[in-house]
């Protein structure tokens, strides 16, 4: 099972985030796309620009949730739901301790972004990292596609298993074509901090 999850660093040591402050308004900001698109680095990058502008923010990043709180899931269409039912109530227990939160995971199913919505209601922010699956191919940074190609890994999303793209997502990354920081930038301009 943890043969293909492959923990990632945060930008922001602990001493930083200590000095960071709560938002009376905090927000989740819930960043969608393939495998390789570019979602981790953008969420890891946003998580430190916040800090230095002393804004409390923690990022919560697929593989690292399924090593620990979703170790017992699968990759089914169902443990994928469940999966991400965990991450939107904790993302939604930061938020209302005012902390922003950045989730980055694929979440392949537009009902389980839209329960996110719902869930978490005003503050949330949906970014869709537009990346194509050639490109995020050519990336393959963790060998994950070509296990798929190869039969290695089933349900794999874009592969062997579907992505609905969001139909009106709050901000579009292409990552392709954008640099990390206008990236970055994109976002912090659709985030309502008062």
């Amino acid at each position: 099972m943890k043969e293909n999850i492959f923990s990632v660093k945060s930008l922001v040591t602990v001493s930083e985030r200590a000095c960071a402050k709560p938002r009376e308004k905090a927000n989740v900001i819930w960043i969608t796309g393939f495998s390789g698109s570019g979602k981790s680095t953008l969420s890891f990058l946003l998580e430190k620009k916040l800090i230095e502008m002393n804004v409390l923010a923690i990022a919560l990043d697929g593989d690292n949730v399924r090593s620990g709180l979703c170790s017992n899931l699968r990759f089914s269409a169902e443990d994928r739901s469940e999966n991400l039912r965990r991450v939107m109530h904790v993302a939604s227990l930061f938020q209302k301790a005012g902390v922003t939160v950045l989730v980055s995971f694929i979440s392949p199913y537009k009902k389980d972004r839209n329960l996110a919505r719902s869930l978490i209601g005003e503050g949330f922010v949906e970014v869709f990292v537009n990346c194509p699956l050639s490109v995020c191919e050519e990336r393959d940074v963790k060998g994950l596609y070509a296990k798929a190609r190869a039969g290695e890994i089933s349900d794999f999303t874009g592969i062997s298993a579907p992505y609905e793209k969001p139909e009106s997502p709050d901000v579009v990354i292409c990552s392709n074509i954008e640099s990390k920081e206008e990236s970055v930038d994109k976002v912090l301009s659709h985030i309502d901090f008062i």
